[in-house]
């Protein structure tokens, strides 16, 4: 298996909602590590770093709409190489 990272951008109603907690406990079930962050256009910026196919399920989560109190009209990515190691998945202000 292999380790890769992505950064996605979540659109819709995603602030307010929960949806940072949320990614947060999904991404910690999977053993992911990175950070969900709220962006000042109303996105949500998510990074994930792990195993390949986890990554892809978080992804897929996300693209899946998430909590069920949000609503996600898209979500676009791509790889990603963090500036530094990353421990657990955190949330970000």
């Amino acid at each position: 298996m292999s380790k890769i990272c992505i950064i996605a951008w979540v659109h819709g109603r995603v602030q307010g909602v929960g949806f940072r907690y949320s990614t947060q406990h999904e991404a910690q079930r999977l053993g992911l590590t990175g950070y969900a962050k709220n962006l000042d256009d109303g996105s949500v910026e998510v990074v994930a770093c792990g195993e390949a196919e986890l990554v892809e399920k978080l992804l897929k989560w996300l693209k899946d709409g998430g909590p069920r109190s949000a609503r996600v009209d898209r979500v676009l990515s791509e790889p990603h190489r963090p500036g530094a190691e990353l421990k657990g998945f955190n949330i970000r202000y």
